[in-house]
Order: C-alpha cells, then sequence, then structure tokens
C-alpha cells in the first residue's frame, strides 16, 4: 500500500496558494485492507474512505470508462492493479494530475509542472471531453488563477466548445450547475467565468438570460463601455472589491437582465428595464436553482437600482417607498448590500471606477434617520388603526425632508 497527496493540494502547494483541502490517493490496497486499518468508507460509486483520525478523504487508485451520458455515466476499476499514473490520467487538467510521496517527491507524468511555470490550464487526454462538468470547472479554475496570469490553453478550450455544442452540458443538473457558478462567484475574477463560458457557448445553454446581454448598446454618455454585456462584467468586478457576499456578486451579474428585454428599435435606450428584468431573474433563478438569498436581492437590484441612482432627483415620498418595497425596516442588512450592488453598478463603467457615489450614502441616511421613528410614541399619542401606518409614513417622510435640505450635492 502506497499513499499520495494528490490534485488540488499539490497544486497549491506548488503555486503557494492556500491548501483548504487535502486529497490521498492509496495505491495497491482493496477496501476490506483499509476497514481493518480504521478507515470508514463513505463512497457509494468507488471506495472512499476517512481517515480514522484527520478525517480526510483517501481514496482507492482508480480507472474510469465512459458508460452513458453527462458526468455521472462512468463505470469505476479501482482494483489493486491501478497505478497512480492510471489515475492521475482520468483528471481534468495537467496541474491537477499531480501527486506528492510522503517524502515530498513530485510525481508529475503528464507534465504539470511545466504548466504551472507557463500559467496555462490544459487538459491531461482526449478523455477530457467525457465529462461535460469539466468546461464549469475549467472555466472556475481560470477565474480562480486570473490573478496569477493563467489562461486557457487553446486546444482546451476548443474542446469545451465540443463539449457544449455535443449537447451534453444539458445532461448536467441544476443544482451542480449552481453549484459550480456560486464557487465561481466567490473566486478572485468571477467575471472570467462567465466570459469564459461565452467564449466556449456555455453560457447561451444554461445562463441565455445573460448570454444576450453582450452586444447590446447603453447610452455613451453614462456607459462609455457601450456594451451592456462589458459593463455587466466590471460590475461584477466592482462587487469584488465593496463585498464578499455570494447575494450581492450573483445581483451585481443579474442587475441589467432586463436591457436583453427591452424594445430593440428604442436602443440604446432602455425604459423600463428595471422591471423588465424581474421575469428575466426568475426564470435564471428557476433554471440553475439559485438560492432564495440571491434571487431575493438580485430582484430588490434590478426593479431599484435606477432609483438608487436618481435618488437627489426623488420626493421624500419616493424615497420611503422606495425603503417600504425593499422591506428595510426588517431586513437592514440586506438593505445594505443592495447599497453595495448600486455602488457597483455605479462604479463598474469605463472611467467611473473611483468615483464616490453619494446616492447610497443618502438613501442609508434616510434608512438610519426614518428608522428611528418611535411607533409606540404614535401609539401612545393616541393614534389607532389605519391612522398608525399613516402617522408613521408621515414622520418618516418628514425626516427624509429635512435630512435631504441639509445635504449639498
Amino acid at each position: 500500500m502506497k499513499i499520495y497527496l494528490v490534485g488540488g493540494a499539490v497544486r497549491d502547494k506548488l503555486l503557494n496558494h492556500p491548501v483548504k483541502d487535502r486529497d490521498w490517493v492509496v495505491v495497491g490496497a482493496t477496501p476490506d485492507e483499509m476497514l481493518n486499518q480504521g478507515f470508514q468508507q463513505v463512497g457509494k460509486d468507488f471506495p472512499v474512505f476517512l481517515h480514522p483520525s484527520s478525517k480526510q478523504e483517501y481514496a482507492l487508485a482508480r480507472m474510469e470508462r465512459k458508460t452513458g451520458v453527462g458526468y455521472t455515466g462512468f463505470s469505476c476499476d479501482s482494483s489493486v492493479n491501478v497505478t497512480l499514473e492510471q489515475d492521475l490520467s482520468r483528471r481534468d487538467l495537467t496541474i491537477n494530475a499531480m501527486a506528492m510521496d510522503e517524502d515530498g517527491n513530485i510525481i508529475d507524468p503528464y507534465h504539470g509542472q511545466q504548466d504551472l511555470a507557463q500559467k496555462t490550464l490544459r487538459h491531461v487526454s482526449e478523455a477530457f471531453v467525457e465529462d461535460p462538468l469539466r468546461v464549469l470547472r475549467v472555466a472556475r479554475f481560470a477565474a480562480r488563477y486570473h490573478q496569477y496570469g493563467f489562461r486557457i490553453a487553446d486546444e482546451t478550450m476548443a474542446l469545451m466548445t465540443q463539449i457544449s455544442q455535443s449537447g451534453e452540458l444539458q445532461s448536467l443538473s441544476a443544482e451542480r450547475v449552481w453549484q459550480e457558478s456560486a464557487r465561481a462567484l466567490l473566486e478572485p475574477n468571477p467575471e472570467i467565468y462567465f466570459e469564459t463560458l461565452k467564449l466556449c457557448d456555455a453560457l447561451a445553454l444554461w445562463m441565455p438570460e445573460l448570454d444576450k446581454l453582450w452586444g447590446i448598446p447603453n447610452p455613451a454618455k453614462w456607459h462609455p463601455e457601450i456594451d451592456t454585456g462589458i459593463h455587466t462584467m466590471m460590475v461584477l468586478q466592482q462587487a469584488v472589491h465593496l463585498s464578499d457576499k455570494l447575494s450581492v456578486r450573483f445581483a451585481a451579474l443579474a442587475h441589467d437582465i432586463g436591457k436583453g428585454l427591452t424594445d430593440p428599435r428604442q436602443w440604446p435606450s432602455h425604459r423600463g428595464h428595471e422591471t423588465l428584468g424581474l421575469k428575466g431573474i426568475n426564470q435564471l433563478c428557476d433554471r440553475i436553482k439559485a438560492s432564495n438569498e440571491c434571487r431575493e436581492l438580485a430582484l430588490i437590484a434590478s426593479e431599484f437600482h435606477s432609483h438608487v441612482h436618481k435618488a437627489f432627483e426623488l420626493k421624500p415620498t419616493t424615497v420611503l417607498k422606495v425603503l417600504n418595497r425593499c422591506d428595510a425596516w426588517r431586513k437592514p442588512e440586506r438593505f445594505a448590500d443592495f447599497m453595495d450592488v448600486c455602488r457597483a453598478d455605479a462604479r463598474g463603467r469605463t472611467g467611473f471606477e473611483d468615483t464616490p457615489y453619494q446616492q447610497a450614502d443618502y438613501f442609508w441616511q434616510a434608512y438610519q434617520s426614518a428608522s428611528q421613528i418611535d411607533v409606540q410614541q404614535i401609539i401612545a399619542a393616541g393614534y389607532q388603526g389605519a391612522a398608525i401606518k399613516q402617522q408613521l409614513d408621515k414622520q418618516r417622510i418628514d425626516v427624509i425632508a429635512d435630512l435631504k435640505s441639509t445635504l449639498s450635492v
């Protein structure tokens, strides 16, 4: 029995990137031998075991053969005769197909170290096309390692496009697509994930609402970058600077989906895109099984981001309506997240990246001032029934008006 550290842990050690998970491959062992040493078996499709003390995963070396459609359509051979090189050959990228023995020696039969040095994401073999999930995984790795200068090899991108055009991507479960996409959104450069999926024709299959944004023009006065797809990626970049929350980044990604539904005859104007986007966001979230938290913030961001952009033009009554519709009183943290999405949208434009965004500050101050109104004092003053709500709104409008009068914009 020989045990090797494999995959991402080896890759990240060599990159000096933080190692989160350690996976191990065991060569020359049977399931009974693992169980006799105190390991706990957890794998259903192939033998994976938890270490008795560290609880890290130890998998028997295995080979796979394509037997059906999708990323689950494989048969597995994990006999004692499977070699380490055979196990590594089934992995997706050369930089993920390295192992390290107990003495720290690197086993690298597919030249992963060379591709690390050349900052290249390259498939191990032509068997890459057998697993459609690899399209999403490679796009996610591109988003993670973009900060180091990595790019996808042309021949690997060609295979990703081949998978997309083959129809195999539709065999993925919505839950798996969301899992990979959510992880990608939390990477340092999530925009690379979506740009990569577009380049290999995968974005149109699972997220057509986003895919169609490229090529749709915006007014040059407000959007020097013109293209809505480019603007969306810039907004996502800005969201990364502002928040590490998945919901904020997803809402930034989805906030302008409505521009893909406006009348082309009116372009570059997109009147009404805010409410048009609600249907598209719901369709996207239904298809990829996005979390409710992400959906809810994206819907708020779509419907009300233009209100916040025009904050200083709004009547105090309209400001209160937005606060009420966003349920800021019961969900202040979500409202604060919405302000971050608006900041990202304002700064996600060519030449506006470092521009102060006082509108969000004003809206947040309006919320804080209005939330100080004590409904118990209104009740104590003798108001009853519907009159309580009317008086609460009146007092909130008054403090918002007072706040606006003190601002010099």
